[in-house]
């Protein structure tokens, strides 16, 4: 019995090719309470039943956000099903990332420092 070699980096171009798919798929949701969304990363498990969808919002309630694109992870499963040549189109979770946030806030407090040790030296 002969078993089909899985080809490398499968997993990894089909969780590039959900990341795609769904932010044109959130694009257009009419949920207020989904703003400005960007996908930062899909991880999908080994047997694909499952994908992590990590993303991030400029402005709006990050909770109520991922709330709202938790309700919505069947439909947008569904759109996904439309547009993937694949046999199981995974169960969509999503999670906010703080990453961007974090950066965010590591550059104010280097740019604070730097600006102290300036007035310091002077």
């Amino acid at each position: 019995m002969r078993h089909k070699r899985s080809t490398p980096n499968r997993g990894f171009r089909i969780a590039d090719q959900i990341q795609r798919d769904l932010a044109e798929l959130i694009r257009d949701l009419k949920d207020p309470r989904i703003g400005l969304v960007t996908l930062n990363s899909v991880e999908i498990s080994a047997d694909y039943a499952h994908a992590k969808v990590y993303f991030s919002q400029l402005l709006g309630d990050t909770a109520a956000c991922t709330e709202a694109l938790n309700e919505a992870a069947g439909f947008l499963r569904n759109g996904l099903f439309k547009r993937l040549a694949i046999h199981t189109v995974p169960t969509l979770h999503f999670h906010y990332d703080r990453t961007t946030e974090r950066a965010a806030d590591i550059s104010a407090l280097i740019a604070k420092a730097n600006a102290t040790r300036v007035k310091d030296d002077e």
